[in-house]
């Protein structure tokens, strides 16, 4: 199965780039074709190909509860992404995660992705770990 894991980050690259591509190993462990893509930086992806889609962004504002506007953009740009399973997540935050998580959701709601899980994740291990786990085929 193709599964793209796609990541929208701010200031804090590095770190959601690693929980990515921890969850693209986890999910890739089982026998899945993964690709990583930075949203920001790869405008053009096409999501049409993907049989499971991975979203994750970072929280942004002073207290959370946003998320990039480049998530709206790419989702719009990226094909038919309506009826794909998927599974979204946002990196912890001190304050907001879970408003960020439901505004990261929505979005992807607001494009008909079918979500079929989320999570807050604090650590790469933690992100591989789940990957593992994460049921992408039907």
């Amino acid at each position: 199965m193709r599964v793209a894991v796609v990541f929208f980050s701010g200031q804090k690259r590095d770190k959601l780039m690693g929980l990515a591509k921890a969850i693209a190993r986890g999910v890739g462990s089982q026998g899945n074709q993964v690709d990583t893509f930075d949203g920001a930086r790869d405008s053009n992806v096409k999501l049409t190909i993907y049989q499971y889609v991975v979203l994750g962004a970072e929280p942004i504002g002073t207290f959370g509860g946003k998320i990039p506007e480049s998530v709206r953009t790419f989702l719009a740009s990226s094909g038919t992404v309506a009826g794909r399973r998927s599974y979204a997540f946002v990196s912890k935050a001190t304050f907001g995660a879970a408003k960020s998580l439901s505004a990261l959701m929505k979005c992807m709601e607001g494009e008909g992705m079918l979500i079929k899980s989320s999570d807050i994740l604090r650590s790469p291990a933690e992100a591989e770990e789940i990957g593992k786990r994460l049921h992408v085929s039907t």
